[in-house]
Parts: structure tokens; sequence; C-alpha cells
């Protein structure tokens, strides 16, 4: 079981980074079909047809070489969901014999289960609906919930959730609660940033090209009217939407990286234990990385493994986010 765990939190440390390159290089719609590729499974066959179509009448397909970011984005999270498949099936047989350490792991897997599920679904309607934003984000934001709540599991199965115990976190939980929803505001916004192409719209610093205050249009910034006929790849609205968004996923990350690094002071000048200390530093360490990715991203004009990492280290955040977050409502929750 503790195997399973590893296995599925290392699979989905690449699913995620996968998926991002998959959106990253335009190969969202590789496969126009699923769960196939052109009606094959192996994308090397997908490939050759495509290929094929296309020396035939040149331009009826997509690109060949983007068929294989899409599907093997597809094995990989084919792996992931039948590892966590496992993963629950494995509990449902230790809570059923009353196996000394059954109520070790909870009702986590089931929700798990049931995630990953819904995640599949999610990926199909991905490339059926055509890289329509508001799935886009929404298989981004299952991604990050499965990977933080496998964190969460397997923290809790290697007991490390008794070696960073402590009650000093409780006096941070709620400061803890609303900087993790902002981090989740964050995430969100940088995945309608992408999803909706407005990442290289701006680049100029700190905030965007001289005139940006005039651009600004809320209204349609976040216009999510669905139309089948429409494929939504390169995005669909405004030079001045794109704008809007890239700039207030800008502002967030002023007032994200603010709370943090005052959770982090807080957590440090406290007389919480030097393993809170360390969880604190490690918040820091990941928060910093990700400013100067961003940072890179502008600078450099998005760079393909810039970007991807981006995606990555927002992941490992919204995890260590999340475990800060357990820790302290559990903290306040066990009697002194």
């Amino acid at each position: 079981m503790k195997t399973l765990i590893l296995s599925a939190l290392l699979i989905t440390a690449i699913v995620i980074p996968l998926g991002a390159f998959t959106r990253l290089s335009d190969a969202g719609l590789g496969c126009p079909d699923w769960p196939g590729c052109y009606g094959y499974l192996d994308f090397r066959k997908a490939m050759v047809h495509v290929d094929k179509i296309n020396t035939l009448e040149p331009g009826t397909l997509r690109e060949a070489h983007k068929t294989w970011p899409e599907m093997v984005h597809r094995y990989f999270a084919s792996l992931l969901g039948l590892l966590i498949m496992l993963l629950a099936f494995g509990t449902w047989r230790k809570q059923l014999s009353a196996a000394p350490d059954a109520q070790l792991w909870g009702k986590l897997p089931y929700v798990l289960f049931f995630l990953v599920c819904f995640q599949g679904l999610l990926g199909a309607w991905t490339v059926t609906m055509k890289l329509y934003p508001p799935t886009v984000v929404a298989h981004l934001f299952g991604g990050f919930f499965t990977f933080g709540l496998l964190c969460l599991l397997s923290l809790r199965v290697f007991s490390w959730d008794q070696k960073f115990f402590d009650p000093e976190l409780a006096k941070f939980r709620l400061f803890s609660l609303l900087t993790l929803l902002v981090l989740l505001i964050q995430i969100g916004l940088g995945g309608w940033m992408s999803a909706n192409y407005a990442a290289l719209v701006c680049t100029h610093l700190p905030v965007c090209e001289p005139g940006w205050v005039d651009k600004l249009v809320f209204s349609e910034a976040f216009s999510a009217a669905y139309d089948p006929s429409h494929d939504y790849e390169f995005g669909l609205l405004s030079h001045e939407a794109r704008v809007t968004i890239h700039i207030l996923h800008r502002v967030v990350a002023l007032i994200l990286s603010a709370m943090l690094v005052a959770l982090v002071l807080l957590v440090l000048l406290s007389k919480a234990t030097a393993r809170s200390k360390m969880l604190a530093c490690v918040l820091f360490s990941l928060l910093l990385v990700q400013v100067l990715l961003g940072l890179s991203n502008v600078i450099f004009s998005l760079p393909l493994v810039v970007a991807t990492a981006h995606n990555g280290f927002g992941a490992l955040l919204f995890a260590a986010m999340l475990y800060f977050n357990h820790l302290a409502f559990r903290a306040h929750a066990t009697p002194s």
C-alpha cells in the first residue's frame, strides 16, 4: 500500500508537467478524439496515419508531431487512475478486515478515486470541447488537488503528521487558510491565462506596456460562453481581455507573495518547533522559485521548459500550503 502511494505520487508529479507541456506546445488538440488518437491507441500509428493523410491532402489534419505529447499524457494519466483505483480497493480491504492501521487511511483514498474518475471525464471533455477554457482550468485544478491529497495521505501514512505536530501552528490557521484561498485564486488565474493564450500579451515589467489601464475589460476577460462550433485553440478573446487577465495574474501574485512572506515570518518568529520552521522555509523557497520562473517567462518570452516548470512548482507550492493548513487545523482541533 505504501508503495502504491509513492508510485501514485511519482506518476502525478509526471502527469502535471506533461499536461502543461502538452498545452504549452499547442498539442492539446493533437488528438481530436478520445481515448485514442485518430482511432489508434499507439501514438506511433497515429503519427503515420496523420503523415499519410497530410501527404495526400496537405493540411487536412494537425501536425503529426503533436500527437505524441497528448497520447503520452494519456498513458501516464491512465496509469495514475489504475494506481489510485488499487489504492482505494486496498483501503477498503484493510478496513473490511479491521487491520491495525485501517483507520490511518481514512476516506482520502475514496475521495481520490472519485476525483481521478472525474479527471478522466474532464480530460475527455477538454478534447471534445476543443480546449474550452473553463474545462481546461477545471482539469488543471483536478490535477493539483489529486497531487495535494496524495501528499496529505502519504504524509499521514508515513507518520509525518506526528513528527510535524506543533500546537503553535494553531495560531496561524485562519491566516494560512486565507493564504491558501488566495493561492487557489492565483492558480485559477494562471490556468485561465494559459487557456486563453494570454501569457505573452504583456512583455514589460512590473505591470504591462504603457496604456494598460485603458485596456482593462473585466466583463469580457471572464466570459465563458460556449459555442460548439468554435475551436478554442490559441484563444478567442480580444487583446484587451487577455491583457486584463495577465495583469490580474500579476497583481494577485504580488498579494500572494506578500501573504506567504508574512506567514513565513510569523512562523519563524514564533515559538514553533524546528520542523515547523523548516516547513515555513520550504514554503518560502517554493515561492521564490515560482517568482523567478514567472519573471523568466516574461523576460525570455515563455520558454517551454520554464513555463512547464512554473506549472510543476505551482503544484508543489499548493501541496506544501495544503499540508501546512492541515497541520494548523489539526493542532487547533487537538486538545492541549
